[in-house]
């Protein structure tokens, strides 16, 4: 593994969520900062608040929250393996969701018939 590049001690968090990809841009950062999604330890965090190593970020993106450690702090994006390594990421696992099977229909098979809507509902029914 090479090392990591040289970083300050402190960044804006917009910039450092941007630049581990954590979100694609870095307006999408601000404006999940602007909104209230993101907290840094425990506190709503406008885009120009700074981080340091060993602070705890929380976003939430795409209704899932990530719960991570700034482990290093870069504020130039960085290729995803070095991304991955400025951070700890301390997100909970989420519980596998019962799986309900869904039914199929082959593609131009038009709308279900009452017979089809029928069955579906009996399936749906006989799972917890």
């Amino acid at each position: 593994m090479r090392p990591l590049p040289p970083g300050p001690s402190t960044a804006r968090v917009d910039r450092w969520l941007w630049a581990v990809r954590l979100t694609k841009t870095r307006a999408d950062a601000a404006q999940a900062c602007r909104a209230g999604h993101v907290r840094v330890n425990d506190r709503p965090a406008k885009p120009a608040t700074a981080v340091r190593v060993g602070d705890d970020v929380r976003i939430h993106l795409n209704a899932r929250t990530r719960i991570v450690e700034v482990g290093h702090v870069i504020e130039k994006r960085v290729g995803a393996p070095d991304a991955v390594r400025c951070y700890v990421d301390n997100t909970p696992v989420l519980p596998p969701e019962a799986t309900i099977p869904v039914a199929r229909r082959d593609r131009g098979a038009g709308r279900p018939t009452k017979r089809d809507r029928r069955q579906l509902d009996r399936l749906r029914v006989e799972e917890p």
